[in-house]
């Protein structure tokens, strides 16, 4: 689905300028706060006219959908003399999918068991990359949609002291979708305060939570990532699950 020409650049000045409004209300400075542009369905001119308007992060879902767009897109940067985003996964990812991810993205967002980090560590170092990450956290008992549960996060931290490629960077949830969030944003910061008193801690900085309905509420409760789609890409349909594995993240 394509939006008309000029839409997306008019939807993400009125996102920008949201995003700005409520770090302001929360006394928080607008650019803590990385603006994540999540593109799954979304045409490569979209979102290169997203970037060329001034958006600095990208997100993908999926990764076989991935694989077909980012190199569109970095070509048609390049043609007009413009830098590329950087590219977050934020998707549920399978390992026999890692080594693609870990070549191509710059930030993970759903690494969720020390099977999925050693897979990305092991491709990373082969590429000879250091690859940024996020914990995962389930915070509401919804195994379909990923994450470890909070009790588990302390020995995923443990296991990353094995992955020198790759950076813990902070934590990553997704509240119920009927749920009201913020007291699941309140919890994702208050794991990660628990944990940057462990070992491995204490880079624990980024808190990715708060998507198009929602982003406003997660900035006044400190994330410093938010991915919003809709919002700036208009409406998507329904995917079809033609590709089999690949997970949903708003």
């Amino acid at each position: 689905m394509t939006s008309p020409p000029g839409a997306v650049a008019t939807r993400l000045r009125e996102v920008v300028r949201r995003v700005e409004a409520a770090a302001i209300r929360a006394g928080r400075a607008p650019q803590e706060i990385a603006l994540v542009g999540v593109a799954k369905q979304v045409a490569a001119e979209q979102v290169v006219e997203a970037v060329a308007a001034g958006l600095r992060h990208v997100g993908e879902n999926y990764a076989n959908e991935a694989r077909a767009k980012l190199p569109l897109v970095s070509a048609a940067l390049d043609a007009r003399g413009l830098a590329w985003p950087r590219w977050h996964f934020i998707g549920q990812l399978q390992r026999n999918k890692a080594r693609g991810v870990a070549t191509a993205f710059d930030c993970v967002h759903s690494l969720d068991r020390p099977e999925l980090g050693d897979a990305l560590e092991r491709h990373a170092a082969a590429a000879g990359r250091r690859l940024d990450v996020l914990l995962q956290v389930d915070l509401a008992g919804e195994p379909r949609k990923g994450g470890a549960a909070p009790d588990a996060l302390p020995a995923l931290l443990e296991a990353s002291a094995r992955w020198p490629s790759l950076r813990v960077a902070g934590l990553m949830t997704i509240p119920p979708a009927e749920a009201d969030p913020r007291p699941f944003f309140a919890a994702l910061r208050a794991e990660r305060e628990a944990l940057r008193g462990r070992a491995g801690g204490a880079g624990l900085r980024e808190l990715s939570m708060g998507m198009s309905g929602d982003f406003e509420v997660a900035i006044e409760e400190g994330a410093t990532i938010i991915r919003v789609g809709t919002a700036i890409f208009g409406t998507r349909p329904q995917r079809a699950r033609a590709i089999a594995g690949e997970g949903e993240r708003g």
